[in-house]
């Protein structure tokens, strides 16, 4: 029997993905269909954006699994309809070389001091050294798939690195810390924090003005992570203070950030359409395709939720 799965997302995602998840699909050998409509009763899979449509599941009474085009899903864990397994996109191929590019290139911006001479308007003849990037501590908070690879590529460009994580993790050349002990440890003296956390109940204004205290004077937020990982009002004080020099942007509570919104004209402040990393539809399709294989021939779903923690 064809296995029948359902695209259910923005209608132009449709024409991004549907020729590479088609071809990624018919290298697993499966007897399928796909589509943008299905009886619900006859679906087996659906490959899920949280701003699709389909947000009551109880009618899908032949799903299998939920398939997240997202690393984010926080915008469905929630959703007490959904009683199957649901997994979350890790796409090393794509998205997650997308971020190590994206953090990387504006944690040298800051560490290089590069705006200074990008902008330099008096044409000010300013010889200040930076210092190596060994003498640069730089804490990432959030070590999953896409800060631990953030990490490898940080330290392999020499920085002194910590890391923080909800449970204890062990990284080469990163002091890894946990809990809320070990959060007030990873910050103190830092110079550059990148914020790649989940958005929970946990990691909601983590970054507020307790933490952003913890900080070495002038140190540099950098957010690909979440909006709602940081405390909008404390940040902004922390830059009119002086407590911080920068912040580099990316994402945001709300989304398009609003024209009237302080960040756009900040001084201290970078503002990115959330751009740091985005699935890419050829690799994200042979990450689907793998786990419906997966699936139908009994291994383990790769990259299952947990609800509970919500990542």
């Amino acid at each position: 029997m064809s296995i029948n799965i359902l695209f259910a997302a923005q209608a132009d995602r449709w024409t991004q993905y549907e020729a590479h998840l088609r071809r990624a699909l018919d290298e697993t050998g499966l007897d399928y269909a796909i589509d943008t409509e299905m009886p619900p009763e006859e679906v087996d899979y659906i490959v899920y954006a949280p701003n699709s449509d389909v947000q009551d599941f109880r009618p899908y009474t032949r799903l299998k699994a939920v398939l997240n085009l997202w690393a984010g899903v926080e915008g469905i864990t929630g959703n007490e309809t959904l009683n199957v397994p649901l997994t979350r996109m890790v796409d090393e191929e794509g998205l997650t070389q997308g971020m190590v590019e994206w953090v990387t290139g504006h944690v040298l911006r800051h560490h290089l001091g590069m705006d200074a001479h990008i902008v330099n308007p008096d044409h000010a003849w300013d010889k200040t050294i930076p210092p190596l990037a060994s003498e640069r501590v730089v804490t990432i908070l959030g070590l999953g798939a896409l800060g631990s690879a953030v990490a490898g590529m940080l330290r392999h460009l020499g920085f002194t690195l910590r890391g923080w994580a909800r449970s204890q993790k062990a990284l080469d050349g990163v002091a890894c810390h946990a809990g809320e002990d070990g959060l007030d440890a990873a910050l103190s003296g830092a110079e550059i924090v990148v914020l790649l956390l989940p958005d929970t109940s946990d990691t909601r204004d983590v970054i507020n003005a307790r933490t952003l205290a913890l900080l070495a004077p002038g140190a540099v937020i950098v957010n690909p992570g979440r909006g709602p990982l940081i405390d909008e009002a404390d940040l902004i004080s922390a830059l009119d203070s002086g407590q911080l020099s920068h912040a580099t942007l990316d994402v945001f509570r709300t989304e398009p950030l609003p024209q009237d919104h302080p960040f756009w004209a900040h001084p201290k402040v970078t503002v990115t359409p959330h751009i740091a990393s985005e699935t890419r539809p050829p690799s994200a399709s042979r990450v689907i395709a793998e786990n419906i294989r997966r699936s139908e021939v009994g291994e383990p779903l790769l990259y299952v939720v947990d609800r509970d923690a919500g990542y």
